[in-house]
């Protein structure tokens, strides 16, 4: 009996990582495989990403409260 395959656990924080942009060709950096170009302005989905986004109530910093507690309002 073989054991399961178990996926790679991506690493605690953010990997900056490199691709070519597919408008331009330019080589382009970005943060867990989401790209933008700052040469033509070509952009990739953000599923297209290697991790899920953090949502906002896992930011610390991120408040519970509603409108009244937008200062840009």
């Amino acid at each position: 009996m073989s054991a399961p395959s178990v996926p790679p656990v991506p690493p605690p924080g953010p990997e900056i990582t490199y691709a070519e942009c597919r408008q331009c060709g330019t080589l382009i950096a970005g943060l867990d495989g989401r790209y933008s170009c700052g040469v033509c302005g070509w952009v990739n989905h953000h599923s297209e990403g290697h991790r899920p986004l953090p949502r906002a109530e896992d930011d610390i910093d991120h408040t519970a409260g509603g409108a009244e507690d937008n200062r840009l309002s």
